[in-house]
Formats: C-alpha cells, structure tokens, sequence
C-alpha cells in the first residue's frame, strides 16, 4: 500500500464501521482524513486524529472509536500494524510500496495538472490590494488547496499574515521573485519571513538553491543516460530507502499543507526529497565500462519522479524549476 492510500482506506473503514453498526448511525463519515508521517521518537510511520472528528456523534470516547477502527484496518492488505495511542490517535505501520506504481503516481502527481492550478490561481488573486506577502502566501494556500479538488474560500485572513519587514526593503528586486517568495513562504505565515544572503548562495547551504538544483540534477541524469543509449524503466529498487520514503509521502504533504493552509509544510518537504534525491543521484548512471542495466533503468525512474515531483511542488508555491543552474 502506497501511503497515498491510506486516507481512503480510513474512510472507507469509518463508512463501514457506521454501515455495520460498530459506530452509531448518526456518524457523518469524512470526505478527507487528514494522515500524517509521525514525528521522530512517535509510535509507527502515519497517524491520524479521525477518531476524534466523528467521536461526538458516535456518542463514545475518541479511544473508543479509535478502537473499532483500529480492528478494520488492522486486516486491510498492506497495513502491517495498527495501534491506539493517547486519547485516540490511529498509528500506522506500512509494508513496503510497490517501486514501479510509486514511480506511475509521483510523475502524475508532479506533473502538468498542479501547475495548470498555478496559474489559473495567479490570474484569479486581486493582487492590487494585498501586500506583497499577504498575496504571496493567499496564492500558494489557494493552489493547495485547488489542488485537492476544492473550490474557493479557506484563505488565511490578510490580518493573520505577517507582511515582509521594512528593513528588507524590496525583496523582489534584491533577491529576485523565486528566491523571494521561497523566504516568505517558507515559516508559517504568522511569523516574519527572514532574508540573507544565503537566497542567492549557488550551493548546498541553501535549501532554496538545494531545491532547484535537485530537479536540474534529475534533468541532467535523463539526458546523459539517453547520451549513453538507455532511457528510464521502474523496477525495484533496493538501495534508496531514504527517497522511496519521501516520495512516497507527498500526497500526505499536499493534503496536510492544505487542511492546514500551511506552505511552509509543503517547503520543508521539497528539502527533505531533494537531499534525498541528491544523496542517491551518484548511484543512476553506470560507472566506467559498466554496462547499463535493469538497474540504472529503474534508479533513472525513480530520480525522474522525484523531479517531477520536486517541480510540481515548487509550481504550487508559485516557484520556477529550471531545467539548467
């Protein structure tokens, strides 16, 4: 199971806890749950506070009800443990995902449909009376959302977002667009972005640079491996735990970023899968007189989908992803 799934499958098992009578009839099942990795030091890899969304029309206690799903999802294929945790978080351990269907998701997942979002945002947002923060993070928060089939409505209110201070002067033309909406979106919109030289730093001490090179590098391997006579194929593989994990989790990301209307998550992510993505990037291409393989073919897969998803991500916040730095 893919942990793009596991919303659903906790969906679909309050529906049929509630149609079984395991829950009161009363229960308004969910459209979205919202799952999330664990923090480090927490039980299991996933957790989720569903229980607690439909434990007062359930008429029982959140642990109670985390309870009855905890013995449904327990037998869902896939889910190798579930357990209960505090007043009634739902923990997950999952069995490792299928690489080839993993590598099919994150390139529809990355691919043209969020940036198709982006720009329809752009053109809808009155940026004449917004601060320049203010629309900068209203844009990236309508974006995540559209991007999980809302419409409308749900933006963080102007008065709640911190505008960028005065000391910093015009960012954009200091820092240039990108480099600019990246520091003010990337800590939560109530705090005052911060801007160092570092936005303008070509090297790995900035995350903003780190980000967009990761693509860049994802390119260059696509087009040196054709160089070499061999294209990208999925298949397993075993030495990328580290990116497999992180790949794996961005549909969990858009949806949080969005229920939260936070983008500073979504930034963080795209961090973690492009350190990922450039730890791993020296392994794809074959080395010497090595011949390529299966396994080039499926390591120029998977790095090929973690660019795109590394590009649809930074689209959603409003940011470029060059091809070349």
């Amino acid at each position: 199971m893919n942990p793009a799934d596991l919303p659903r499958t906790v969906v679909r098992a309050v529906r049929c806890a509630v149609a079984e009578g395991e829950l009161a009839a009363g229960v308004v099942v969910p459209e979205r749950v919202v799952v999330e990795r664990t923090r480090p030091g927490g039980v299991g890899e996933y957790a989720t506070p569903v229980a607690f969304q439909v434990a007062k029309a359930a008429g029982c206690a959140p642990r109670e009800v985390a309870g009855v799903l905890a013995r449904r999802l327990g037998a869902e294929p896939g889910i190798e443990g579930v357990e209960v945790t505090g007043a009634g978080f739902l923990n997950f351990w999952l069995r490792p995902p299928s690489v080839p269907r993993l590598v099919s998701d994150a390139l529809v997942w990355g691919g043209t449909a969020f940036a198709d979002v982006a720009v329809a945002v752009d053109v809808a947002v009155d940026g004449e009376r917004l601060g320049l923060r203010e629309r900068v993070v209203r844009e990236s928060v309508l974006r995540l959302v559209r991007s999980q089939g809302a419409r409308g409505g749900g933006v963080p209110e102007a008065g709640s977002i911190a505008p960028v201070a005065k000391r910093d002067g015009d960012v954009v033309a200091r820092y240039g667009g990108d480099a600019a909406r990246w520091a003010m979106l990337a800590v939560p919109a109530r705090e005052t972005p911060g801007f160092s030289g570092l936005l303008l730093v070509q090297g790995e001490s900035s995350e903003f640079f780190r980000v967009r090179y990761a693509f860049a590098r994802s390119r260059a391997l696509l087009r040196n491996a054709a160089a070499m006579g061999f294209g990208a194929e999925a298949g397993d593989v075993p030495d990328a735990p580290g990116l497999l994990r992180a790949l794996a989790d961005y549909p969990l990301v858009l949806e949080a970023a969005a229920h939260h209307r936070a983008p500073e998550r979504l930034a963080r992510y795209l961090v973690e899968l492009a350190d990922a993505l450039l730890d791993f990037q020296h392994r794809v291409l074959p080395e010497g007189d090595e011949k390529p393989s299966a396994a080039h073919r499926a390591r120029l897969a998977l790095a090929e989908a973690a660019g795109t998803v590394l590009a649809g991500g930074l689209a959603l916040l409003g940011i470029d992803a060059p091809e070349r730095l």
